[in-house]
């Protein structure tokens, strides 16, 4: 028997997990975005990696229709473009914050992003609400100076500390999460 619904979405969670921004360009030279943190690298010959996005996503469809996407993963300074892109704003509007370029595909990649993943969809698989879309990578872009990744964990974003960074043994198990037990 499978777990209930609210079981599985409290489990889930509790699962830290990157922020990225999955971006793609349509044929009529619109662009598509949506945030995410359902991605994870798949192989490394050929460079593969996959995003999980809900069917009923305006950018699921655009990306299909297109078989481009990028992955941009996301720092703590690009919060604010976490939360523009989960909004139900026009897909025109999400693309005026950052500064955008294009490589290979013609996918957005944002400049300010640790790095940018730039995809041409190999495949899609459809498992309940979701499509798997499997992209080989054509292109990486990779942030010299490299900050702290902005992470999603119990509803709210947060950051990242090292063990070396921890001063003493109880400040690991201290969240540095926006967020308050009930």
């Amino acid at each position: 028997m499978a777990a209930d619904l609210e079981s599985f979405k409290l489990g889930m969670r509790r699962l830290a997990a990157g922020v990225c921004l999955i971006t793609t360009r349509c044929s009529d030279g619109s662009q598509r975005g949506m945030t995410a943190t359902a991605v994870c690298s798949v192989s490394a010959a050929p460079p593969t990696l996959l995003c999980c996005i809900n069917r009923s996503n305006s950018t699921y469809d655009a990306i299909r229709a297109s078989e481009i996407f990028a992955v941009n993963v996301l720092s703590l300074e690009d919060r604010p473009l976490a939360d523009r892109f989960a909004r139900l704003i026009p897909p025109e509007e999400k693309f005026t914050l950052g500064l955008w370029h294009v490589r290979m595909t013609g996918a957005p990649l944002l400049e300010s992003a640790l790095a940018a993943f730039d995809c041409r969809m190999s495949q899609d698989v459809a498992v309940g609400t979701h499509g798997i879309l499997f992209g080989e990578i054509q292109a990486v872009s990779v942030r010299a100076n490299a900050t702290k990744p902005l992470l999603y964990a119990h509803g709210v974003y947060g950051g990242f500390s090292s063990y070396s960074e921890a001063s003493d043994l109880e400040s690991l198990w201290i969240p540095t999460w926006d967020y308050e037990p009930n």
